[in-house]
């Protein structure tokens, strides 16, 4: 129930309710993947059960996508959709220019691809992922398995001419494996404390060899929602250069919160 759930979960739920509110009927959706994201899928998911939305939902998982048809959301591939009205997802970090960093459910190649095949974009997130500058949260970059350790020599070479703090990278593990994506590559987080450029930092780790895609979402989002443990929401719109706020009241009755395992 609502009424159980942490600040940060409440945070989660609330600006998930509140970005629901962006999808209309007939749209096609891109659908997000991780905590926040699984929230959002849930709120549509009641959404077509209650009011008899009608949408076409495109999962950035395949944990998403089971979500999504377990909730009642019909699903296609993006090669069906071809185009999306609208992509709701979360993030790990972004900042003042809603710069984001991804993948840290080790997604970021299909959620960029996802995003980036959008009329709009709009990120999901509790307070506690805004910062002043990217790079607290580790980065995480898609790598092909063959000759990873090649590969993450090279990152790490190039990360010296870059304007970062730190300069060492970790191989993503799930438990005694690698962990593998949805592509069947590998995740390499990179541990750079800050970031100065962005964009530069994006551009030249793309052009290495072995790197399939980077975690660093640059001028992709369009609004972010942010949920606050109170039930505060606020939209801040990085186009029209809005900020509009809303309290979202918890209703502590049916399924919307039970098994959510995400």
């Amino acid at each position: 129930m609502a009424g159980e759930l942490s600040p940060i979960d409440k945070a989660k739920f609330v600006a998930a309710k509140r970005a629901a509110q962006f999808v209309e009927d007939g749209m096609r959706v891109g659908l997000g993947t991780g905590s926040t994201a699984a929230w959002l899928v849930r709120c549509l998911g009641e959404m077509v059960r209650d009011d008899g939305l009608r949408i076409k939902g495109v999962p950035t998982s395949s944990r998403t996508a089971q979500l999504a048809r377990e909730v009642g959301i019909e699903v296609i591939s993006l090669d069906e959709a071809k185009w999306l009205d609208l992509t709701i997802d979360g993030a790990d970090e972004f900042d003042g220019e809603l710069n984001l960093i991804k993948g840290g459910g080790g997604a970021l190649l299909q959620e960029k691809i996802v995003a980036t095949a959008s009329d709009q974009m709009v990120v999901i997130a509790d307070i506690g992922k805004e910062v002043e500058t990217l790079g607290a949260f580790p980065l995480p970059i898609e790598v092909i398995p063959f000759g990873w350790q090649t590969t993450q020599a090279l990152v790490e070479e190039t990360l010296i001419s870059m304007d970062v703090l730190g300069r060492t990278s970790t191989l993503r593990m799930n438990g005694d494996i690698p962990f593998i994506t949805d592509e069947g590559n590998y995740i390499m987080d990179l541990h750079l404390n800050r970031i100065g450029n962005a964009r530069q930092l994006s551009l030249v780790i793309n052009q290495m060899p072995g790197v399939v895609e980077n975690g660093l979402f640059i001028d992709i989002c369009d609004a972010v929602v942010i949920g606050f443990g109170d039930g505060r929401v606020e939209v801040r719109d990085i186009n029209e250069g809005t900020v509009d706020r809303d309290r979202i009241d918890f209703v502590e009755t049916d399924n919307l919160f039970s098994d959510l395992n995400d």
